[in-house]
């Protein structure tokens, strides 16, 4: 199996550095607002890589953060008058509800940095005895100039300036690019007691101190979006590095693309997401899943929710497959190797899932063609091995369940009397939106036809 690695900006061998158990660690979402389809794409990816991982015999320990406290959080707590933890406690839920939906696992740990204070202290309070970071006004810095490697993940070196939403702007720092490890916190902001302040924990510390106590110093696998390659990891690997005398804190980085938005990447920011809550109302779980993982991990796919309906259209030959074919045991069995293969082989290649998911086409392809020849009870279990890799369950959606067969009967009689009015557009946009609902229909000598 080989993964890209953005470290080395090229496919390596994955070689876990325990063979009997990987270690990955993914950037989680800050909790102050329901989780967009952006994040979605980030964890849909790396639950098919946890998935894939324990199909190929692999102990898999995979931990994802929660950011629950942040000054998004505390202005979100401020402008609905309430508090910090309910506000994160309300938003963990909402991810959970997401995830939940979208047949996501979940983590074998989930931490929330609240959680994980003093851990974060004794790792700052390790800097400073190192001589990697200073106290200042009550505050505590990382002193990048300390680090000589800063900037080998991303190319950026610490002298050059950078622009970052989540830079602390305190001027009482060495240098412009020092980060913060611990904010001294403003009145009535949250708090927690430390030897420099009354304050909170920085962003970046966090991971670096929730990956030290649930994984180690050192882990397999670090995954998140392209827009964390910097400052967030790099500041991790400094701050990491630092603190264990330069033991290599990650052995793979990976990171995915980021979901456009008519040329712009998806941010809550910039007031341009579709959320994954009111995205489930409108398409199952296997359409979201089946579009992400129709463009490669680490490309750029625009949102395109046309897309996503084409996606639950094609989903109606994979549920028949999965459960409309009864195989005959009389008949000669038929050999669905090659099909594992291809599959195995397009996995191994960086998780290709695009080659992935037209195996899986090309296998239900088969086999509805050769039901009536041979036993293709071999071909079913294959399908629904693989299938279960991606996260597909073939479940249909609520509204597809609940159609009234008399409006379907009532929908097909427009629709044919469009055709014989020669009005084919018309029976072309009823024939879509039965197709929508899960309902095939086929024009035969007897009139036509559905399921």
């Amino acid at each position: 199996m080989k993964i890209y690695n953005s470290f080395s900006r090229k496919k390596e061998i994955f070689e876990p550095n325990n063979p009997e158990q990987v270690n990955m660690y993914i950037c989680g979402v800050t909790v102050y607002d329901h989780s967009h389809l952006g994040h979605a794409l980030s964890s849909i990816v790396f639950d098919v890589l946890y998935r894939y991982l324990k199909y190929k015999g692999y102990n898999v320990k995979k931990v994802q953060n929660f950011t629950d406290i942040d000054d998004k959080i505390i202005n979100k707590a401020v402008k609905e008058k309430t508090s910090s933890e309910i506000i994160s406690e309300k938003y963990i839920k909402s991810f959970f509800h997401s995830m939940d939906g979208l047949n996501v696992l979940r983590s074998n740990i989930h931490p929330r940095a609240t959680e994980d204070i003093q851990e974060i202290i004794n790792f700052i309070k390790g800097l400073i005895d190192k001589g990697f970071a200073y106290e200042s006004f009550g505050s505590v810095y990382f002193d990048v100039k300390k680090f000589q490697d800063y900037g080998k993940l991303s190319g950026n070196i610490y002298f050059e300036e950078y622009d970052s939403s989540r830079i602390d702007q305190n001027y009482n720092k060495k240098h412009s690019n020092d980060f913060a490890l611990w904010k001294t916190s403003k009145d009535s902001e949250p708090y927690w007691d430390s030897p420099w302040s009354k304050g909170r924990p920085g962003w970046h510390i966090e991971c670096s101190a929730m990956i030290k106590k649930h994984l180690g110093n050192q882990i397999d696998i670090h995954g998140g979006g392209m827009d964390l390659t910097f400052p967030h990891h790099e500041n991790e690997i400094a701050q990491s590095e630092s603190f264990t005398s330069k033991k290599p804190f990650v052995k793979y980085w990976m990171h995915n693309g980021m979901l456009r938005v008519k040329g712009a990447e998806m941010s809550k920011s910039l007031g341009n997401t579709y959320s994954i809550n009111e995205a489930l109302k409108n398409f199952s779980s296997d359409a979201i899943r089946l579009w992400i993982l129709q463009s490669h991990y680490r490309t750029n796919p625009l949102l395109d929710l046309g897309l996503i309906h084409s996606t639950e259209k094609s989903l109606i030959r994979l549920r028949a497959i999965n459960s409309e074919i009864i195989f005959n045991p009389k008949l000669e069995e038929m050999n669905f190797d090659r099909f594992k293969k291809r599959f195995i082989d397009a996995m191994d290649d960086d998780l290709n899932t695009p080659k992935a998911i037209a195996t899986i086409f090309d296998l239900a392809k088969m086999i509805n063609k050769s039901t009536s020849t041979y036993n293709v009870s071999e071909g079913l279990i294959l399908f629904r091995e693989l299938s279960n890799i991606l996260g597909l369950d073939y479940k249909k959606l609520e509204k597809e369940s609940k159609i009234d067969a008399l409006e379907i009967e009532f929908m097909i009689s427009k629709r044919n009397k469009a055709r014989q009015n020669k009005s084919w557009e018309e029976a072309d946009l009823i024939r879509d939106e039965l197709l929508s609902l899960g309902i095939e229909i086929t024009d035969t000598s007897e009139g036509t036809k559905w399921k």
